[in-house]
């Protein structure tokens, strides 16, 4: 995976190879019964992963996960443009268990390349470069392993 930062703009950027056609990334990314399983697939215990897609321009994704009914994560994500299995952009406003809100910029592109699918994502629109690099260095590793591990045992 490579991942870049823009301190300017309180961008990132991030690429993975996934081992899969783009249309097996695209689902694995949007399609709410593989999205429950790879949200998962590296946990060691069970957790709380609820998830609902609208996949049409206008329509939503809500993304609800945590360790418990107490400390739950929220994503909504308005999907702006869709070009499967090539691109998706979203608005997608996040909180966090401790109130936090955030609203950021997604886009999302899929290219076939030798040995599967370049997955790129580029996020803007971060409140701090702390919480980009959080992203950048945690939160999109950690999509771009559990997605790699669904597509593996698929």
């Amino acid at each position: 995976m490579t991942t870049e930062t823009n301190s300017t703009d309180l961008e990132l950027r991030a690429q993975r190879v996934l081992p899969a056609t783009p249309d097996e990334v695209f689902d694995a990314y949007t399609d709410a019964e593989k999205q429950r399983i790879w949200f998962a697939i590296l946990d060691t215990e069970p957790g709380i992963v609820e998830i609902e897609v609208d996949l049409r321009v206008g329509g939503q994704q809500t993304a609800v996960w945590g360790p418990s009914r107490d400390e739950l994560f929220r994503e909504t994500q308005t999907f702006l443009e869709i070009d499967r299995p090539h691109r998706l952009v979203t608005e997608s406003v996040g909180s966090s268990p401790d109130g936090a809100t955030m609203t950021t910029r997604v886009v999302v592109t899929f290219e076939a390349v030798d040995g599967g699918t370049l997955m790129s994502v580029v996020q803007s629109g971060f409140p701090t470069p702390e919480v980009r690099d959080f992203f950048a260095e945690h939160a999109w590793e950690g999509a771009f392993d559990r997605i790699g591990a669904y597509l593996a045992s698929a």
